[in-house]
């Protein structure tokens, strides 16, 4: 198989993988509502904890990650170069944000992307997943968290290991211009803060 062939089955499967609702799913399984019609609409981690508590939201978290540390890992051992691998770990992030399987309905990519990342190192893993909670317990945003995580990220990784610098700037783009939104809200005062308290029903 030639690398381009390689490299373009890889990127569809990635967004396949990445389709995968765990959002969805886990509230299905566990007779939450649909995290796309509830709470902030958002079917990530983040609003399951809203509407669903932290067993729910730990169950999302992982699986989302998993979505993107397995792609990119898989890719890495196969040898795609860095830029391909970008491309793939990109393709999982797009395959969450707008999933063929759930009407194109998808969350934010952040767990994806930071689980596309993870492969890299435990040193950035541990620096990104350790920078997230204390920006978290701080300020309370989860979408601040994980913006201010995304833009430090390309800078661990060269720090870290250089090698992968522009597969991980790459994610971190996309995540920054996926939290357009939040940015609005943020500079607007409008933005919700995380709650780890589950929802009561109605």
């Amino acid at each position: 198989m030639s690398e381009a062939v390689l490299t373009v089955s890889l990127i569809i499967a990635a967004y396949l993988a990445g389709s995968i609702s765990s959002a969805v799913l886990v509230c299905r399984l566990r007779g939450l509502p649909d995290p796309r019609t509830d709470g902030s609409g958002n079917p990530g981690a983040t609003n399951v904890l809203r509407i669903g508590g932290a067993t729910a939201a730990a169950m999302v978290l992982i699986f989302d990650m998993l979505k993107g540390a397995l792609p990119a890992y898989l890719a890495f051992r196969l040898g795609v170069d860095a830029v391909s691998l970008g491309l793939i770990a990109i393709a999982a992030c797009l395959g969450h944000i707008f999933p063929i399987f759930f009407h194109f309905k998808g969350g934010k990519g952040v767990a994806t992307a930071f689980g596309a990342m993870a492969p890299i190192g435990e040193d950035l893993a541990l620096s990104l997943i350790g920078t997230w909670i204390v920006l978290v317990l701080i300020c309370r945003y989860s979408s601040l968290a994980a913006i201010i995580t995304a833009i430090l990220a390309p800078i661990y990784t060269w720090y870290f290991d250089d090698r992968f610098t522009i597969p991980v700037a790459m994610l971190s783009v996309l995540i920054v211009i996926r939290h357009r939104d939040n940015i609005h809200r943020l500079l607007n005062g409008e933005e919700s803060r995380i709650s780890r308290k589950k929802r009561q029903p109605k």
